[in-house]
This record gives structure tokens, C-alpha cells and sequence, in this order.
């Protein structure tokens, strides 16, 4: 059995799984990926290397797109598209446009674009441009993970018949046990199980600046990968509770031994405490490996602290 099927079998929770990032950087680059896409593609493996190594460095997570309907190279189209997703840890903001050679990425401020001024990066780079509403990334590498391209590509061309231009095919983003995984830019939340209703939903949302609240529960949603994993569940598990999809109501932060907290914009405050759990059975985490013990995030307890000096209405 593939290794996402097992996973659904067992039907453990997807939370705190999302791949830490504070920007993400995608770069159209058509063909065939192999595992290690950056240096294992059509992609010049010196610059390959280069983006993946600077945007790491700097905090940030570089993937590789392409698009749904066709992998066959576009001669006459030298055009790729470049998109920037940033200000992860407050309000998301997504800046996209193409270039003509993958050089002109290595360009970039990687160290300013986590919490930089998008409008200053339009200005300084006149091939950027801001983007209204998000884009859908679901991973589709299959010479990474079977069941990345077994589950994900499927979904991929049914959501780009209704979404064209905003749905494409990209690199590993972890988590091959929940394929098909997706990415949704600018908000950075990582999905989990991806179906067409819930890709649909989450672009819907997207157009509207919010997070879409069928992604929410253990299910679906892995987390923002701009949290640590503990806080992105935590975050996660409020979500769910209140249905709020404003990605920039709510902040998490430990809080000690106490556990952590997560405070919403309108004054409320919660306590999480969490644990991580056993699954009795071994599973595999990815397509043609071994079982290993399989662990997952569980909410212990939760309380709601109503703060004096809010103004909760």
C-alpha cells in the first residue's frame, strides 16, 4: 500500500506538518523534476543550486511550478513565471510577474522579503507586481514520492479547468503521507488530502483575502509554515473552533510550561496545552520505505482566557 493511503487508513491528523518557511519563492520550470528538483531538472543545476541554497538561508522555501496541462518545453515562449509570497506573520502578500532567464531571481533581497515592504520590491523590480487573490501549489513529484503524483496531478488539472492560471504542478513540500498536498500563496497554509472542493475553496477564499474555512480541522489543514509546528497547531486548533479565517486575527506564541497561547485580534485569548501520540502501528512516511513509528499532534486541553482590557463584542 502507497504511503498516503495507509496514513488515511489510519486516519491520523495532518496538524503541524506544514513546511517551516517565512517567504516562499516559486519558479516555473517545466519538464521533467528529478527528487532533488533544483539540480535534477531542465534547470541549469548551478543556478538551481544557487536559488535553493539563498532562499533557504534567508529563511525561506524555494519550489519549483509548472503547469497542469502540458510538461512539454515552450521554445517559444521563453516567459517564467515568478512568484513571491510574503509577510506570513501578519497580512500575506503575493507578488508575481515573469523573466526571461532563472538568473534574474538571484537578484532578489531574499533577506528582506520574510517581512518586506512588497511596494518597495514592485518599485525596485519592474518585472514584479502585486497579485490580487492566491495561487494553488500541490506538489506533483513524483520522483520524490508515488503518491505525490498518483493523487496530486489528478487534482491539479481538475481545479486549473476552473481556476486557469491559478493552479499549477510544483516540488516536494513534505508530508507525501497526506497526498495530495497543497500549498495555497500568499496565506502559506499547507493542506492536506486536497480534493477539488476543498482547492476550490480555498482559492475562493483566497480572492477575498481569507483562509477557507472547509481546510480547517486535522484533516485537511497542516498548518502556516511561518509557526513552529506547536504553535501552528495550536493556531490551527483555534481555527477550527471559532471558524475565523482572517489569517492575520490570530497569533500564537509559548507561553512556558503553561502551553500555548493564542490571542485574536478582538481580545480573546486561549490557552493550549499539547502532546504528541503513538499510532500503534508503524507506518510508512513515504512511498518505498521502510515503516517507522508514527506520531502525531493532539490537543491535551484548551481554555478560554477573557482578557479585562479587551472589548469583546
Amino acid at each position: 500500500m502507497t504511503c498516503s493511503f495507509a496514513w488515511d487508513d489510519a486516519g491520523l491528523p495532518a496538524w503541524g506538518t506544514a513546511p517551516r518557511a517565512n517567504f516562499w519563492l516559486a519558479l516555473d520550470q517545466n519538464g521533467p523534476w528529478g527528487a532533488r528538483a533544483f539540480t535534477q531538472s531542465r534547470l541549469d543545476p548551478a543556478i538551481g543550486a544557487a536559488i535553493e541554497a539563498e532562499v533557504l538561508a534567508a529563511g525561506g522555501r524555494p519550489l519549483l511550478i509548472r503547469r497542469p496541462s502540458s510538461h512539454v518545453d515552450r521554445p517559444e515562449d521563453p516567459e517564467r513565471q515568478v512568484y513571491l509570497a510574503g509577510g506570513l506573520d501578519g497580512r500575506p502578500w503575493l507578488l508575481g510577474g515573469t523573466i526571461t532567464t532563472p538568473e534574474e531571481v538571484l537578484q532578489l533581497p531574499f533577506d528582506r522579503l520574510a517581512a518586506g515592504d512588497p511596494d518597495a520590491l514592485v518599485a525596485e523590480f519592474g518585472w514584479l507586481k502585486r497579485l490580487e487573490g492566491g495561487v494553488l501549489l500541490v506538489c506533483a513529484n513524483g520522483k520524490r514520492d508515488l503518491c505525490c503524483a498518483v493523487r496530486g496531478r489528478p487534482i491539479t488539472l481538475e481545479l486549473e479547468r476552473q481556476y486557469p492560471g491559478r493552479v499549477w504542478e510544483c516540488t516536494h513540500t513534505g508530508g507525501h503521507r497526506f497526498a495530495p498536498t497543497g500549498l495555497l500563496l500568499p496565506s502559506g497554509q499547507s493542506l492536506a488530502r486536497l480534493t477539488p472542493e476543498t482547492g476550490l475553496a480555498a482559492l475562493r477564499a483566497a480572492d477575498a483575502g481569507l483562509l477557507a474555512s472547509a481546510t480547517f480541522g486535522p484533516w485537511h489543514d497542516r498548518g502556516r509554515g511561518h509557526l513552529e509546528p506547536a504553535c501552528a497547531v495550536a493556531e490551527a486548533w483555534v481555527r477550527e473552533l471559532t471558524g475565523e479565517t482572517d489569517p492575520a486575527a490570530l497569533a500564537a506564541a509559548e507561553s512556558g510550561d503553561a502551553g500555548i497561547e493564542v490571542r485574536h485580534d478582538d481580545g480573546r485569548s486561549w490557552l493550549v496545552r499539547l502532546a504528541i501520540e503513538d499510532h500503534p502501528e508503524q507506518l510508512p512516511e513515504s512511498c518505498g520505505k521502510a515503516a517507522v513509528a508514527a506520531r502525531s499532534w493532539t490537543v491535551v486541553d484548551a481554555s478560554l482566557v477573557e482578557r479585562a482590557e479587551a472589548a469583546v463584542t
